[in-house]
C-alpha cells in the first residue's frame, strides 16, 4: 500500500499564446515560481522587521538591496551550479546549455555561492564587515528553502528512493514503486526545523559569525540525512558506493559551521 501523489496541476494560471515576431509565447505563473515568491516576501517582511528594530544600523532601502541582489545571487548561482555540479557532460558537449533555464535546474550549493558573492559586494557597498551581512541573511533562509521544496513536491520531482514505510508515495514520474517523499523531509527540516533551530540561536548568541555558522551546519547535516533516502541523480549515482553528490557538497559547509560556532570570541 502506498499514498496517491495528489497531482496538482504544477500551472497555475496560463496567459496566452502570443504570437511575437513569428514565434508563439504560452507565459504561465507555476506553483514553483508562486512559492519562491512567497518565500521572498516573507523574507522582506522578516528583514525590513529586523532593520526597523536595529536602531539604525540598518535601513529598509538597505535591506532592498541585499535583498535584490542575493536574489540575483540566487538565480545565477543556483543555475551555473547546477549545470557545473550536476551536468558538466551537458555543458562540455553544448556550453549553450547553460542558458536553456526552461529544461529546470538550480542547486542549493550554487545558489549559496552566488549568495556570498552577493552579500560580498553589500558588504563592500554599504561598507560592513561580512559577518554583520551574513548574520543578517542567515535566519531568513530557511523560509526560501522550505517554499523550494513544497515547488518541488507539486512538481513531482526530487522524490526518494523506493521504500516501504507507511507514507511511501507513488509520483508519476518514478515509476510504479512507492518512495520517501524526501520533498516533504527536506521541507521540514531545511525549511521548519532550520528556520526554528536559528531562530532560537540567534537570540542566545552575539557572537560574529555564529549565526552564520549555525546555518551552515544544520543545513549540511540536514542535507546528509535527506540524501540518504533521496534518490541519488541518475547521471550521476553514488560516489563510492554510498556518497551522494549533495552530501559531498554538504560536508565542508558542515566543517566551517563548526569552525564558525566554535572559534574563539572576536576573531573576525
Amino acid at each position: 500500500m502506498a499514498l496517491n501523489f495528489p497531482n496538482i496541476d504544477p500551472v497555475i494560471v496560463k496567459f496566452g499564446p502570443f504570437d511575437i515576431f513569428g514565434q508563439t509565447f504560452e507565459p504561465a505563473l507555476r506553483w514553483y515560481g508562486f512559492t519562491y515568491l512567497v518565500g521572498f516576501v516573507a523574507a522582506m517582511w522578516l528583514l525590513n522587521r529586523q532593520a526597523d528594530r536595529s536602531n539604525g544600523l540598518w535601513t529598509r532601502e538597505q535591506v532592498s538591496d541585499l535583498l535584490f541582489y542575493g536574489f540575483l545571487g540566487v538565480i545565477l548561482g543556483g543555475r551555473i551550479g547546477y549545470v557545473l555540479f550536476y551536468h558538466f557532460d551537458y555543458f562540455l558537449a553544448s556550453p549553450m546549455y547553460l542558458f536553456k533555464i526552461s529544461e529546470g535546474g538550480m542547486s542549493f550549493h550554487g545558489g549559496l555561492i552566488g549568495v556570498i558573492t552577493a552579500m560580498i559586494y553589500i558588504t563592500w557597498k554599504q561598507k560592513r564587515t561580512f559577518f554583520a551581512v551574513a548574520d543578517m541573511v542567515a535566519p531568513v533562509v530557511p523560509i526560501g528553502l522550505g517554499a523550494g521544496r513544497i515547488g518541488n513536491f507539486i512538481n513531482g520531482e526530487l522524490w526518494g528512493r523506493v521504500t516501504d514505510v507507511p507514507w511511501a508515495m507513488v509520483f508519476p514520474s518514478g515509476g510504479p514503486e512507492p518512495r520517501h517523499p524526501s520533498q516533504l523531509y527536506q521541507f521540514a527540516l531545511e525549511g521548519v526545523a532550520l528556520f526554528l533551530l536559528l531562530y532560537w540561536f540567534s537570540k542566545r548568541t552575539k557572537k560574529v559569525g555564529a549565526v552564520s555558522g549555525m546555518f551552515l551546519l544544520g543545513y549540511g547535516i540536514f542535507r546528509v540525512i535527506v540524501e540518504t533516502v533521496r534518490q541519488p541523480d541518475a547521471q550521476l549515482g553514488l560516489y563510492w558506493g554510498f556518497m551522494t553528490m549533495g552530501q559531498i557538497l554538504s560536508l565542508p559547509m558542515i566543517l566551517f559551521g563548526l569552525y564558525l560556532i566554535l572559534r574563539p570570541e572576536g576573531k573576525q
